[in-house]
Order: structure tokens, then C-alpha cells, then sequence
């Protein structure tokens, strides 16, 4: 019998630093994996982001400004074609898999709002591993990034902090979470509304947490899969 996770758009972005409000996309990639893991179609954009890529940010993903500005495209294009793409696989019912989808989603709505394109305002349905993972195995120790959720489940990541290559191991990791815990992911619909509970209940857990080491707990409001504002 066929399964969801059959057909999947991965997506993942490299980007000027960590604000979903005043960064800007630098590196974007969307492909469409089928059901043994392989990309059928890739998609990948590098632009010019139109500010300054800090040193910090290249030491990332390996882009400078000179770069951006001397290979990529005008941001305006890139992220048109980006949410143009990715509005048509919402529109085709393919899952789109973004791992902190809160991220790099709302990153992509604000860009959009920037070059006078119409966002991506209501995705649906979305497969977050790191929300996923969160709350099905809520008391493992240890990260939560990428690369290490990718090493617990056995699944190599060939190009760390490289879109495609982030995008392609979200994919595989998704693949492998559908196998680990095939009753809580085998409706896909479901799935994308517990994932709105379960991203808002870590958030508060968490916030709680830091209160009570008194530290502070600031930008945990759990709203996913955009900002706070954006759905």
C-alpha cells in the first residue's frame, strides 16, 4: 500500500543569519523525494541577497557577499520561483518537509512580503522531523539539531549546512520517523495539527524550564508552522 511519505517535497534554505524578520535568503534548494529516498527533481537557487552575508553566516554555508553577488540571481527572482514551486506542490497535495519549518518558512512569507509577492500563507500539509521528533521521543538526551537527529535514526547527511544537502537528509530522517513510529504518523492530516500542539506545548514546556533556572525565555512562542502574525 502506498504511504505519504511516498512522495515528498524537502526543502531547506541558507540564509544570512537567524532572524526570520531581517535576514534574507542566500541559498534555497526544493526537491521532490519518492518512495526509496531518491530525489526525482531538484531545484536550487543561489542569490544575491541584496545586504552584506556576514563572516559568521559564510563560515556556515561557505557563501560571501562577493560570491552572492558575483553568481547569484536577484533575490527577487529567487524567491518568486521559490514560492511559486512550492505553492504548486501545496496545490498537488505533496507533503513539504522543512526541518523548524517555523524557520524557514517564515523567513520565506517575510521575504515574499518584501519583493511585493504573495506568500505562502497558509501551508499545509507540513512534516517538521524536528517538532516530530520532540514529541515522540520527548526524553532522549542530547541535540536536537539536524545533524544529530539525522545520526540517531542512521541516516548520513552528505552536505551539512549545503541546502540540498539539509533538505535531502530532512527527507530521509522523515522517512525513517514514518518507520520508528508508524501508528502517530500515518495520517497526514493529523499529523500537521498535532504538530501545531505539540510545537506550542514544547514551547511552554521549555519556557518554564528556562523561568525556572532563571534565565530568560525570550522568542519561545511555539507558533508553527509560520511566526506569530503569519498564519
Amino acid at each position: 500500500m502506498s504511504h505519504w511519505s511516498d512522495r515528498l517535497a524537502v526543502f531547506d534554505t541558507e540564509t544570512t543569519g537567524l532572524s526570520t524578520r531581517d535576514d534574507r535568503i542566500v541559498t534555497a534548494f526544493v526537491g521532490l523525494m519518492g518512495p526509496e529516498g531518491s530525489l526525482s527533481e531538484s531545484h536550487s537557487w543561489l542569490a544575491d541577497p541584496g545586504i552584506v552575508i556576514p563572516p559568521a553566516a559564510t563560515a556556515v554555508h561557505g557563501v560571501s557577499t562577493e560570491r552572492a553577488q558575483r553568481e547569484g540571481a536577484p533575490a527577487v527572482e529567487v524567491v518568486t520561483e521559490v514560492v511559486t514551486l512550492l505553492r504548486d506542490l501545496q496545490q498537488q497535495g505533496v507533503p513539504l518537509v522543512v526541518y523548524n519549518a517555523s524557520y524557514d518558512l517564515s523567513l520565506c512569507y517575510r521575504e515574499a512580503l518584501r519583493y511585493g509577492i504573495e506568500p505562502l500563507s497558509q501551508p499545509k500539509p507540513v512534516i517538521d522531523p524536528l517538532v516530530i521528533d520532540r514529541a515522540l521521543d520527548p526524553y532522549r538526551k542530547g541535540k536536537r539539531t539536524l545533524d544529530a537527529v539525522a545520526t540517531h535514526y542512521g541516516v548520513v547527511n552528505p552536505a551539512a549546512h549545503n541546502a540540498e544537502g539539509d533538505a535531502l537528509t530532512t527527507g530521509l530522517v522523515t522517512r525513517a520517523l514514518v518507520a520508528r513510529f508508524p501508528e502517530p504518523m500515518a495520517d497526514l492530516a493529523a499529523l500537521h495539527d498535532h504538530q501545531v500542539d505539540w510545537a506550542h506545548s514544547w514551547a511552554e514546556n521549555f519556557r518554564r524550564y528556562l523561568e525556572n533556572q532563571g534565565r530568560p525565555a525570550r522568542g519561545l512562542s511555539g507558533a508553527w508552522p509560520l511566526d506569530d502574525g503569519l498564519h
